[in-house]
């Protein structure tokens, strides 16, 4: 079991749906999704590792332990299988969890996910390994500076994902972005190519299409999760 307690933001009843946020960010970014989604499904808002009001604990700060730590989240509250929906840091998650314990897996949907770094647009991702770089001189001398290192560090090592493991994920799925996301569009449609029968769908918008454009990426999501 993980060291930790997540905290997490729930409502509504029927068939389980867990939202994963992204770097640095926390449930609330699902401000505009919960109360919608909640008409439907039994959702459950997570706050990740170190995000938001969940504690950082002692095991590595890592894509592959938030995933392990979903799976003891799940158990604790038993939920034995969910739709997941997971952006950019959330659906990288979603995809190691899909790979790892496809089991608890029913729908899977990624919003701004990738592969590796090489997925981000090198404006975007350039200032981040700077940043990183800095970070890690000075983690030493203070734990903020520790956990601004290891958030970064998320941006930069993980999630590491070869793309031929994507042939592994065997679950519906809905891989979502911007049209001007900090994804490569190249990058996200790689993604879609190779899991089986995953669905595309790009919105006008950027990375933040969740929050900034909620109703057509709603409308997106639950005609997916409901057909």
């Amino acid at each position: 079991m993980a060291d930790i307690l997540h905290y997490y933001k729930e409502q509504g009843t029927g068939f389980p749906l867990i939202l994963l946020h992204g770097n640095g960010e926390g449930h609330t970014y699902f401000v505009n999704q919960i109360s919608a989604f909640a008409q439907s499904y039994h959702v459950y808002a997570v706050d990740t590792r170190g995000h938001g009001k969940t504690p950082r604990g002692d095991a590595p700060f890592t894509i592959r332990q938030f995933a392990d730590d979903l799976s003891a989240f799940m158990d604790r509250l038993h939920i034995e299988k969910a739709n997941i929906l997971g952006f950019s840091d959330g659906a990288n998650i979603a995809m190691i969890f899909a790979l790892k314990y496809s089991s608890k897996v029913n729908k899977l949907i990624l919003n701004g996910g990738n592969l590796d770094a090489g997925g981000i647009k090198r404006t975007v991702q350039l200032p981040i390994e700077l940043g990183y770089r800095v970070a890690r001189i000075f983690a030493n001398k203070s734990p903020e500076a520790k956990a601004h290192a290891e958030m970064l560090g998320l941006m930069v090592n993980d999630p590491a994902i070869a793309v031929e493991e994507l042939a592994k994920i065997d679950v519906p799925t809905l891989v979502i972005a911007g049209t001007n996301d900090m994804v490569k569009e190249s990058h996200t449609r790689l993604i879609a190519d190779h899991i089986k029968n995953a669905k595309l769908c790009l919105i006008q918008g950027n990375h933040f299409i969740a929050n900034k454009k909620p109703n057509e990426f709603n409308v997106a999501v639950l005609t997916f999760l409901q057909t």
